[in-house]
Formats: structure tokens, sequence, C-alpha cells
């Protein structure tokens, strides 16, 4: 199951870094526990966050998360935690986007003295549901999907159409259609390709 459990924006100081925004979806955990995973989420995204150099991408393991982290150049800093099905390329680029909103909505004179409290950014919860689903949230995954469900259906259609008993060998030599070249083509590009045959 795919699933993101925190999405934060933090700043690297000197010797420290700074949650400046954060959003958590605990449901998957007991009442009980909630408030100890939170505080585990923060903690572990602040040392990562500590550790990136500016300027640099990092994914990390821990346990059965996964933990996408970008510091830029400007040491403001997205974090993004996950389950190990969440693609990492679509994790970092909702990440930059996050970060590209937030320099537009916050400047960048509050991230230095920032905290949850200081900081107005209300569209992190937002972007936390609608991320859930990384198919929804990046056009190229979507597009992906869209290809290999054409794939399918078309070796679907080919399947069916070798089923019936018709060659394609057949159907290219009995195509009105094709031209004497595309079909000297299909002809050469079987010869070519039949060494290639396990």
């Amino acid at each position: 199951m795919v699933k993101v459990y925190a999405l934060g924006v933090a700043y690297k100081g000197v010797n420290n870094a700074t949650i400046l925004k954060a959003a958590y979806d605990l449901q998957s955990f007991s009442f009980f526990q909630r408030g100890s995973v939170q505080e585990f989420m923060t903690f572990v995204s602040k040392t990562m966050v500590e550790r990136t150099q500016p300027a640099s991408r990092q994914s990390v393991k821990e346990g059965e998360y996964m933990l996408q982290v970008y510091v830029r150049a400007d040491n403001l800093a997205g974090i993004m935690i996950t389950d190990h099905e969440y693609p990492s390329r679509v994790a970092h680029t909702l990440v930059t986007k996050i970060l590209d909103e937030f320099t537009i909505k916050v400047p960048a004179a509050n991230w230095p003295s920032g905290n949850e409290n200081t900081i107005d950014f209300p569209s992190l919860p937002q972007y936390l549901a609608k991320f859930q689903n990384p198919k929804e949230a990046d056009a190229l995954t979507r597009i992906q999907e869209d290809l290999d469900e054409t794939k399918i259906i078309l070796h679907d259609t080919i399947k069916a159409v070798l089923e019936r008993g018709e060659k394609l060998d057949d159907l290219v030599a009995k195509s009105d259609s094709l031209s004497m070249h595309s079909k000297a083509f299909y002809k050469t590009a079987k010869k070519t390709n039949s060494c290639c045959n396990f």
C-alpha cells in the first residue's frame, strides 16, 4: 500500500535544523502511538536535514519508512516520509514543488527565525492528502500507467487475432492498405530479427 506519512519544510541553520511547517497523516497508527510516532518523525527529519549538504538530495531507509530530503542552496529543506512503495522520483518532484510554493508564500527573511507557530503555510495538509496517490500527483507516472494500459490492450488485441487462426504474415500479405515498400520492409525486418529469437 502506497502511503505518505509526513510532509515538512525546514530551515538548515549553521548548527541545527528547524521545522518551519509540517503535516502528518498518522491514521494508520493507534491513537496512543500517534504522539510518539510524530515525535520520532520530527526528530529523524531534523537530523537528516542537518546531515544533508546544501543543494543536494537524499533518500534514506529507516525501518519500514523512506525519508526523502532535499536541501536547496538557500538552506530551505523539504522532507517527505513515505512507505517503501512510494516512488522516489515522484517524492523528490513533489518536495521540490512544495519548496517552490513555500518560497512564494513565505519571505526568505522569515526562515531563519521562524518555527511552526510563526510560519503560515496552510496548503501543506492539502498536499499531504493529494500526494497519497503518486499517480494523481505526478503527470509522468500517470502517463506511464496509461502507456502500460495501452500496451496491455494492444497485446490482447494481437493475441486475439492470432488465436482466431490468422497469422500476421497472412494479414500483411492480404492487406491492400500497405504499400509494396511497407510489405518489403516487414519481410526484411522479420528476417533480420529472426536471429534474435530463442
